[in-house]
């Protein structure tokens, strides 16, 4: 979504949350040119529940999270936020000679979650042909045990100069035996997990592993 104030434009995308009582980052914003501010409303469908006013931050240029010095990024944190609850974002802009924008879009925690990738993954050959996957959920995801997880299993090797790729899963556990592999091929093996319910959405990719199962028994 977007909201457009003259000159300025302003890409809004709804980021990572994480579940329980921990901040949420709900807002990116981007700002190419002008001079305006950002109003933040969050407005919560229970009864006797005051609105939420945040205001945005900037970042700096230059930092890791600004990707040119001509770009700044904005972002709200919205403490506090309950499961099963729908809220509406109001993002309004406001230029220096008082002209305003907004737009609406609603959201719960449940449609817009996303872990981060799983870490530490290891690829062990079992065989000439069989390999066991490994890896460990994302040290940011503090709810395992109420709110599990579950993954999938990409695999990529080239054939004649074309690259093939097969994904596996999902699966609940954090090991899995893939079989019928071929001897001598070089495999990048990666790993992303998704709410175990299948709500929001498939983190990104692990840090890809590359493995050569050996010509030779073990």
């Amino acid at each position: 979504m977007a909201v457009t104030v003259g000159s300025v434009c302003v890409a809004v995308t709804l980021l990572m949350c994480v579940l329980g009582g921990q901040a949420v980052d709900l807002l990116r914003a981007k700002a190419t040119s002008g001079s305006f501010y950002i109003c933040v409303n969050v407005f919560v469908s229970e009864r006797n529940r005051p609105t939420v006013t945040t205001q945005c931050q900037f970042i700096q240029p230059g930092s890791a999270a600004s990707s040119s010095s001509s770009e700044q990024l904005l972002h709200c944190t919205l403490p506090n936020l309950k499961l099963l609850t729908d809220y509406i974002l109001n993002v309004t802009a406001v230029t220096a000679s008082g002209e305003s924008s907004s737009d609406l879009s609603s959201f719960m925690l449940e449609d817009i979650v996303k872990p981060d990738p799983p870490v530490d993954v290891r690829v062990s050959p079992l065989n000439i042909r069989n390999l066991l996957v490994e890896w460990s959920p994302p040290p940011t995801w503090t709810n395992l045990y109420i709110f599990p997880l579950k993954y999938q299993i990409l695999y990529q090797w080239e054939s004649r100069g074309t690259t093939r790729s097969i994904n596996l899963g999902p699966f609940e556990n954090t090991k899995v035996e893939l079989k019928g592999l071929t001897p001598g091929r070089p495999y990048l093996f990666q790993v992303c997990a998704m709410e175990l319910l299948g709500l929001g959405k498939c983190s990104d990719w692990s840090l890809p592993v590359k493995v050569t199962i050996p010509r030779v028994k073990l």
